[in-house]
């Protein structure tokens, strides 16, 4: 793309008031948490051999080229990076992607010192790291449950769990000067009907009290949980839903993850993001999306995601809304899959930074509705795809087309040499 290209946007934008190297100086500073399990099929490395994923998660495809090892787990995800511009990025982990060097007796082993070779490596990437647990994939997921099983044995052993991964990812957040975001999420529930959801809901609660108990630092860790409206095995209900981890999070003042994917496909979290906002110090966001009762197709550039950047931008909240992408997919390529989705957050964000909120604002104050309609409309043929080349290249970021040969020349190089 040519500068006079980005020249012509930029005049197109301040005509209505938009700085574009604004813009663009505060998207390079917005953390994005880039999750790493669409590399390896959601497997880990608690074993040498890891077995497909279990306990209401599935990966679906067998694309060739897995990672499957934290070598070349890494390697992929340092392609990744250099396809996804920005300075402030962050690489979320889940606990079973320690480096276990395939020797991991049992998943409550778990220790902070198997992830100081994640944290060195990190530092290397200029990355901050976010960690969360995995309650699945595992013998004690029992007769569809963890935290709130009725089972005093089950309900302890993930307790015990909870508290590891938290320590861990107080650990990271320490040691990085970086907080470390810690989901929890789980797959509780039932596949039919069952008259012991209030139960089960009451468990989790006393559960989820033990798991918080420890108080630490938020500048080290910030918590949070996740609701699912329901999962693979899980069809009736989920005992985490999102009316019980709104009220959890705001009675506990810990964060609410809130995933594209996780709710009814009537239901919008850019309708969320200012209903919750006024009562948590925090919000996380799981970018995926939902195409019928699947939750983890690879994020493209929706309405619902632009609208989701919008209205953190026009509620001035990048600050507390912590933005990241969730998705797996294994029936195309990992590393396009991964830089895909993440540059597609990242081109909303940066279109909700181009909006005249000011001038829109302006006319819905004077009662003109008509030119807030018009405003908002027209706003959808501005040049934003001028300022996002601008923006990969002065990222030394490969611009839109150019970074496709990228991924199928790695591909050809690297990828299609793992048998």
């Amino acid at each position: 793309m040519s500068d006079n290209s980005y020249e012509i946007a930029k005049s197109k934008y301040a005509a209505v008031g938009i700085n574009t190297d604004e813009a663009i100086s505060k998207l390079k500073n917005i953390p994005v948490s880039i999750h790493s399990w669409q590399l390896d099929d959601v497997m880990g490395f608690e074993e040498e051999n890891a077995s497909a994923p279990s306990g209401g998660v599935i990966s679906i495809g067998s694309y060739p080229g897995r990672s499957r090892n934290i070598e070349e787990y890494r390697t992929d995800l340092e392609k990744v990076l250099s396809l996804v511009p920005g300075s402030k990025k962050k690489i979320s982990l889940q606990s079973n992607e320690g480096d276990y060097k395939g020797r991991l007796a049992d998943r409550n082993d778990i220790s902070t010192s198997h992830f100081n070779s994640w944290i060195e490596w990190a530092a290397e990437n200029k990355v901050g790291l976010d960690m969360s647990p995995v309650f699945y994939s595992h013998k004690y997921v029992k007769d569809g449950y963890t935290l709130a099983s009725k089972e005093k044995f089950i309900r302890e052993y993930w307790i015990e769990y909870g508290k590891k991964n938290r320590e861990i990812a107080n650990y990271i957040g320490e040691k990085m000067h970086i907080p470390c975001i810690s989901n929890l999420w789980i797959p509780d529930g039932s596949k039919d009907f069952t008259p012991s959801r209030s139960e089960h809901r009451q468990i989790l609660s006393e559960a989820l009290d033990e798991v918080y108990k420890a108080e630490y630092s938020r500048s080290n860790l910030i918590d949070t949980v996740e609701s699912k409206l329901f999962g693979i095995g899980f069809e009736f209900y989920n005992v985490g839903s999102l009316e019980f981890y709104i009220a959890y999070a705001m009675s506990k003042k810990i964060a609410l993850t809130l995933d594209t994917g996780h709710l009814h496909p009537t239901e919008m979290v850019s309708d969320k993001i200012s209903s919750v906002l006024p009562f948590l110090n925090d919000i996380v966001l799981h970018l995926s999306r939902g195409i019928r009762w699947d939750s983890d197709h690879v994020t493209i550039l929706t309405d619902e995601v632009i609208n989701i950047m919008q209205e953190i931008a026009r509620a001035n909240a990048f600050d507390k809304v912590h933005i990241g992408t969730d998705f797996f997919d294994a029936s195309i390529n990992r590393i396009g899959a991964l830089s895909l989705g993440t540059r597609t957050v990242c081109k909303a964000m940066l279109i909700s930074l181009l909006e005249p909120v000011k001038i829109i604002k302006d006319a819905e104050d004077r009662g003109d509705y008509f030119s807030r309609l018009a405003l908002m409309e027209d706003l959808k043929s501005m040049p934003y795809g001028n300022v996002w080349n601008h923006y990969c290249e002065i990222n030394n970021t490969p611009n839109d087309f150019e970074w496709i040969k990228e991924v199928l020349d790695y591909e050809k190089k690297v990828l299609a040499n793992r048998k």
